[in-house]
């Protein structure tokens, strides 16, 4: 009957132990996911923070240019497009063959004023941020946020952006992949 007992008490100190090494495994894990959505994040931030992303996504009405991220020549801002001068004028769905010649994607356009997704300036937190408020996104979740990058065309540019230009530097692919490890993690936000 002691021994009975005894081994009851040491199946039962067993059967403890190993709940609390699930807990922290579940623990590890989860700080893991957590990690590596965050890192994805990173990722993301990397590339919207290329010139690429960015000249079209400034702080304020004007578009920026070239890899510097200048102004935008001939005093173009949203304010053209209202006053008869639309993006298209000199942006074609293609880019032109040469160095110097403007870019071109299907439907090149800024975001629109009320939805200006801006990237510019933004800490990692703020954009993460910015890009979980539907608000600030034209109503586009996660998901959908993804899948714009996946497949618009006009996003696409920054990876095939023409003599001259400096694409952004991590393969498309490879964003996606970390925009669905930010996805999966459930989007946490950097510090």
């Amino acid at each position: 009957m002691i021994a009975r007992r005894a081994a009851r008490a040491a199946v039962v100190a067993l059967g403890a132990a190993l709940i609390g090494s699930l807990g922290a495994c579940r623990a590890a894990h989860a700080d893991d996911r957590t990690a590596a959505g965050k890192a994805g994040f990173l990722t993301l931030y990397r590339v919207l923070q290329h010139p690429r992303c960015m000249n079209c996504h400034p702080s304020g009405d004007a578009p920026l240019q070239h890899d510097d991220s200048q102004p935008h020549g001939m005093a173009i801002s949203r304010r053209s497009e209202a006053n008869g001068v639309p993006c298209a004028t000199c942006h074609r769905d293609r880019n032109g063959a040469r160095a110097g010649q403007p870019p071109g994607a299907p439907s090149w356009h800024l975001p629109p004023a009320d939805t200006p997704m801006i990237f510019q300036g933004r800490t990692p937190h703020q954009l993460c941020l910015q890009l979980l408020d539907p608000r600030q996104t034209r109503g586009r979740d996660v998901a959908a946020l993804i899948d714009h990058v996946a497949h618009d065309e006009l996003v696409g540019w920054g990876w095939a952006p023409g003599p001259g230009r400096t694409p952004v530097p991590i393969a498309r692919g490879e964003v996606v992949a970390a925009m669905q490890a930010w996805a999966d993690a459930g989007t946490p936000c950097p510090e």
